[in-house]
């Protein structure tokens, strides 16, 4: 596929986790780093987690430091969003964010997205 692929998404009670998951995309080559984002009901898309291909420590938001794990799988070409604790709060669509390196530029590809709702 030419686009990264989430999956996990669902529905969990607050103070449960769930994992979300990422494929790379089938393009030639690694990416150059790999981030989530998420994007809850009439709020912009918001920067989650990013970890860079070539090796070195996660990056988070404030919001998420301490519930969130990202992790990546070389090999498989995936990365991980571990998510505990979770708040209502946490309820909205997360998108997986493939950053490429290509010629002169650096290029973003977007999955379609994966719907995690937290109930209270």
């Amino acid at each position: 596929q030419v686009q990264p692929v989430e999956s996990g998404g669902g529905l969990v009670q607050a103070g449960g986790s769930l994992r979300l998951s990422c494929a790379a995309s089938g393009r030639a080559g690694s990416p150059y780093a790999m981030r989530w984002f998420r994007q809850a009901p009439g709020k912009e898309r918001a920067f989650v987690a990013r970890i860079d291909w070539s090796g070195g420590s996660p990056v988070y938001a404030d919001s998420v430091k301490g519930r969130f794990t990202m992790s990546r799988d070389n090999a498989k070409n995936t990365v991980y969003l571990q998510m505990n604790s979770l708040k209502p709060e946490d309820t909205a669509v997360y998108y997986c964010n493939e950053v490429r390196a290509e010629g002169d530029d650096y290029n973003d590809y977007w999955g379609q997205g994966t719907q995690v709702t937290v109930s209270s």
